[in-house]
């Protein structure tokens, strides 16, 4: 029999609670005021077809019909062992005491966003949806049957990431991004000194599920979130194949940076695409677990919790059990991931293992540097931990230091060694391991969350109540360096922004300024910042 759902009596809210009995319509409690209908197929997709959807704004509560029953089935057995979630909030899943969900026009299936939410959805079901219910490790297809679209609107994302605690590379993204349709074209660039990406579908539909799915999740635990809207082009013009851009419809263009790309490529790339393959194999939810765990970070704890969002079962690894690896981080065997850097092109005029202690200590411990006693423009330096190593490669390559760009790419040693006793150094290996000047030694430190790319804005702390501005103005400026702008913290003068003319300046100035004695107690603390004044 079928029940037409009479939505203008307020005693149905009370009809749907303790529901056990199976049924293909799910009914969802404590939904926030601003969710979608498409949130809301999103929840059911990965179980199977969705064929209806109702959101009761004013209530806090939606109905999604499923195709089968044996999916409903299985989405509320899955959320039953893990708390299901919408923009942060937990929500409820059950069955509806309704067999089927049929609305009449006055309700959100007539509304133009249910029925592209719909549409999509069948779309995404039609090309992959058997392969979901049955667990296949298979990609989904662009709903247009394989043709791939050059161009077109709404088929092109605009993706920041916020809070990039981890680097993340190309690959990564599209490991990512290729679950919800067939990615055409990538292209990656830093913007108001965040990580930006395009990514380019061959149709809307996938565009949209990943846009529904992706915005607002956190590829890593606690970190990297990605902000994405649609971008305003329809058709990405890539010119060059390489870790910054990427054509997958023609993989013979040139990667466009000549002998330098191809020492890149030599000794970086395998490690990059190991580690991308690595991060890959433990993708839950839409999002990455925690990286390198098991590795030896000490980063696995803080972030050890699960990851905010909805937390669906991964599309390639459906398996709808609480005890599903689709739930946890899966365990990938450990990879000889480097910790020691070949930093090149330095001014070996200027240069000193100092300076690169302090300048590579914004992204990590540093633990020795060794400037290279034939070759004194090339440095190695060791990190404590391989993603600070990442990290500082994907901040720092390319930088200009002392007028030179420098060149980062990891370095096939496994460790710095000290010179042995009697053989000539000149004082240019150092071993800062005992260092007191560390930023991240202490497990789950605050510094992680304010890593930031270098700007021409430097983040001032440790600045006692005795100093004043014209005080710390001063001391950039017998250093040599001008100031543009400088501002206290309204709420905590203890903390400060100066900003200096150019990158270059300010990548000097932190050299030179971490660590200034302020007083005899307090030592000026120096980073980048994200702002600007």
């Amino acid at each position: 029999m079928i029940h037409k759902i009479p939505w203008s009596t307020s005693s149905q809210v009370k009809l749907e609670q303790n529901v056990g009995k199976p049924s293909r319509v799910i009914h969802i409690r404590n939904i926030p005021n601003e969710t979608t209908e498409a949130e809301i197929i999103q929840l059911g997709l990965p179980f199977g077809r969705v064929t209806n959807v109702l959101v009761l704004k004013g209530k806090n509560q939606a109905f999604l019909e499923m195709a089968e029953e044996i999916s409903a089935v299985a989405m509320v057995a899955y959320f039953g062992g893990c708390v299901a979630q919408l923009r942060g909030r937990a929500v409820y899943v059950q069955f509806s005491n309704h067999k089927e969900l049929k609305t009449d026009q006055t309700h959100s299936n007539a509304s133009a966003s249910a029925q592209a939410a719909l549409q999509a959805a069948q779309a995404i079901s039609n090309s992959a949806g058997a392969a979901l219910v049955a667990g296949a490790g298979a990609a989904l297809q662009p709903a247009n049957g394989g043709t791939e679209i050059q161009g077109g609107p709404n088929t092109v994302l605009r993706v920041i990431i916020e809070h990039m605690l981890y680097p993340i590379v190309l690959d990564v993204l599209y490991s990512i991004f290729q679950r919800y349709g067939k990615v055409l074209k990538i292209v990656t660039f830093t913007k108001n000194n965040s990580f930006q990406a395009l990514i380019q579908y061959p149709d809307t539909g996938s565009a949209q599920m990943a846009k529904t799915a992706l915005d607002g999740q956190n590829i890593y635990n606690g970190c990297c979130t990605l902000r994405i809207d649609y971008s305003k082009m329809t058709c990405l013009n890539v010119k060059y194949n390489n870790d910054k851009s990427r054509d997958y419809t023609n993989p013979t263009l040139p990667s466009g940076d000549g002998d330098a790309h191809q020492l890149l490529t030599s000794e970086l790339m395998p490690q990059r695409a190991r580690l991308a393959l690595a991060l890959a194999s433990r993708m839950s939810g839409g999002v990455l677990a925690q990286p390198f765990l098991g590795l030896g970070s000490g980063l696995a704890s803080p972030y050890g919790v699960g990851v905010g969002g909805v937390g669906l079962p991964a599309f390639g690894a459906l398996t709808l059990t609480p005890a599903s690896p689709a739930l946890r981080a899966l365990a990938a065997p450990p990879l000889p991931l480097a910790t020691v850097l070949l930093v090149s092109n330095l001014n070996e005029e200027m240069v000193t293992p100092d300076a690169l202690f302090t300048l590579f200590g914004v992204y990590g411990d540093v633990q020795r540097v060794k400037i290279l006693y034939n070759k004194k423009d090339s440095a190695l330096i060791q990190m404590a931990e391989p993603h600070q190593a990442h990290l500082a490669m994907t901040h720092m390559d390319k930088l200009r230091v002392f007028g030179k760009a420098m060149r980062v790419m990891l370095s096939k040693h496994q460790t710095v060694q000290l010179p042995k006793e009697g053989q000539p150094d000149a004082g240019l290996t150092r071993d800062y391991s005992q260092s007191p000047l560390h930023r991240f030694k202490k497990p789950g430190s605050k510094n992680y969350q304010n890593i930031y790319p270098p700007s021409a804005t430097l983040h001032l702390s440790n600045i006692p109540a005795t100093v004043s501005e014209d005080d710390i103005k001063d001391a950039f400026t017998k250093r040599g360096f001008a100031i543009k702008a400088f501002k206290f913290f309204p709420k905590d003068r203890k903390m400060a922004l100066v900003q200096l003319p150019s990158i270059d300046d300010a990548v000097a100035a932190l050299i030179k300024m971490h660590n200034y004695q302020l007083s005899e107690s307090n030592h000026l603390r120096v980073s980048f910042s994200k702002s600007s004044i």
